[in-house]
């Protein structure tokens, strides 16, 4: 019988090459899943991977998809660093978008220029706040963070889905779950003539360099790793427990909230149920691609938002249906979770 026994040094070269393995894995399944479906793998990797990125469209395409992605993880790879699991981020970035949105309903028409930097620090605020909730279950009951995360997931997804069939509502939108479009003073501007790419992007942008400086300089995140790494070396030197957990999960919960308002004041324009394509679930795949480093996130985050697009591009030029995004997704998670679980552990033989 084979059993899997910690190794006593997981090799780092082996734990930075996993991300590579993951990805050639996911072609090499990818393949297979082609030809099952009836259609040439080289030409489908073509539409996928390709065919998206040959024109100045895809690129800036790319760059609005990949922005959210990078943003949400950012915040994430803080806790998941110091053990804190953030599950439900999707529902702290529909928090952020609703609280940011409210603002542009209630104010938008008046084209004062508070409006925008209102929305953006009551994104920040509502996706804090609901990431606070479950720190606090967690620290004054004990109630297991990815559990509550997720849930309070779909509790925003059910509030989104109430306030725009009911209070929120266009009442010139043909019955369709919909707030109104939101006023020029509510969006962000666009910087490229022709796409969609506009100011949220300097967000994002400000977030990396803030989290690679944090992680680099900051005594804080380096209390939250060792708390994380050695739970009893963190309580032997004082580190407080409670404060990683408040920490990590109202942090994450601020960037998925500034990632609600990005998309509601940027490409979306609007509150609707489809403000996300599941960026909140997919950033946690980009987190632990990145290698839970500010720079890595940037490229995982950038091959994460080329499946989103390539998933798009493959339902028209290939006929596949939409799923066929998702399956992309969960293959490279399951295959670098499976690449870590052999970089820290090996294969023994029992008798």
């Amino acid at each position: 019988m084979h059993l899997l026994e910690p190794r006593p040094q997981p090799s780092q070269l082996m734990r930075w090459t996993a991300p590579l393995i993951a990805i050639v894995a996911t072609l090499l399944v990818g393949s297979g899943l082609f030809l099952a479906l009836g259609k040439d793998p080289l030409q489908s990797f073509k539409v996928f991977f390709v065919e998206p990125l040959t024109s100045s469209y895809g690129w800036s395409e790319l760059l609005i998809k990949a922005c959210p992605l990078i943003l949400i993880a950012q915040g994430l790879a803080i806790g998941f660093k110091a053990r804190i699991y953030n599950i439900g981020a999707e529902g702290q970035l529909i928090v952020g978008a609703l609280a940011g949105g409210g603002i542009a309903i209630q104010f938008g028409d008046s084209g004062a220029a508070w409006v925008l930097p209102a929305m953006v620090l009551a994104g920040a605020l509502g996706g804090a706040l609901w990431g606070a909730i479950p720190a606090l279950l967690k620290t004054r009951f004990n109630a297991e963070e990815t559990l509550t995360t997720l849930m309070l997931a779909y509790v925003a997804s059910f509030l989104l889905s109430y306030m725009v069939n009911g209070p929120w509502r266009d009442p010139e939108g043909m019955n369709f779950p919909q707030s109104v479009m939101f006023a020029d003073g509510a969006l962000f501007p666009i910087l490229l003539e022709g796409s969609r790419v506009n100011g949220s992007v300097f967000i994002t942008l400000f977030a990396v360099l803030g989290f690679w400086l944090f992680n680099a300089k900051s005594f804080l995140a380096y209390q939250l790793e060792v708390g994380g790494q050695a739970p009893a070396a963190a309580r032997y030197a004082g580190f407080s427990a409670q404060r990683t957990v408040w920490f990590s999960l109202v942090l994450s919960g601020l960037t998925a909230g500034l990632a609600g308002v990005g998309e509601v004041a940027g490409p979306v324009g609007q509150l609707n149920l489809n403000i996300s394509p599941g960026y909140g679930f997919a950033a946690i795949i980009v987190a632990y691609l990145g290698r839970l480093h500010a720079l890595g996130i940037v490229l995982a985050g950038a091959l994460m938002a080329l499946i989103y697009l390539g998933g798009e591009a493959a339902q028209v030029a290939l006929q596949l249906p939409a799923a066929i995004t998702g399956i992309f997704q969960g293959m490279l998670l399951f295959f670098l979770l499976g690449a870590d679980a052999f970089i820290d552990n090996r294969l023994r033989r029992r008798k």
